[in-house]
């Protein structure tokens, strides 16, 4: 079993032995802020630039309440109607990975990381044409956040 199965299926499993790079179709970056001003920061610009915030989780204040320890951990969920509307009306069930998704989490290192679904990855996974400008590609969009 690899690393990332183990901790999913095992939630006393050390986060620390957690392989972040190996996660198939999910990119990742380093961020020089915490967690809540990666998120803050994510959010203000998606806002700045026509997203709408459909959800912000701490998910470690939820994990936490369950006596359980994570690390700070926070999820948003977000997306354009006007973006992502096209790709459904192709192929509704795009809509399993709409509206988009990024994570943010500070390992045992106190570096933080942010990771998202990798657009490559969502495009051969609904045999879409790949398109380097795609809305799903969050790249551009997370490392200008992150200045």
């Amino acid at each position: 079993m690899n690393q990332v199965m183990a901790c999913c299926l095992y939630p006393f499993f050390p986060f620390k032995n957690l392989t972040v790079m190996s996660a198939k179709g999910v990119s990742f970056r380093e961020s020089k802020y915490s967690v809540k001003e990666s998120i803050d920061r994510l959010h203000s610009f998606l806002l700045q630039h026509g997203a709408t915030i459909y959800a912000r989780i701490d998910q470690q204040a939820e994990v936490n309440k369950t006596g359980l320890h994570l690390m700070p951990l926070e999820f948003i969920l977000f997306g354009n109607p006007k973006g992502g509307g096209p790709l459904m009306v192709g192929n509704p069930l795009i809509a399993l990975d709409l509206p988009l998704k990024v994570i943010a989490w500070e390992d045992d290192q106190k570096k933080v990381w942010l990771a998202w679904n990798e657009s490559q990855y969502i495009e051969e996974r609904y045999s879409m044409q790949h398109n380097p400008g795609s809305v799903l590609n969050l790249d551009t969009i997370i490392d200008t956040a992150l200045k």
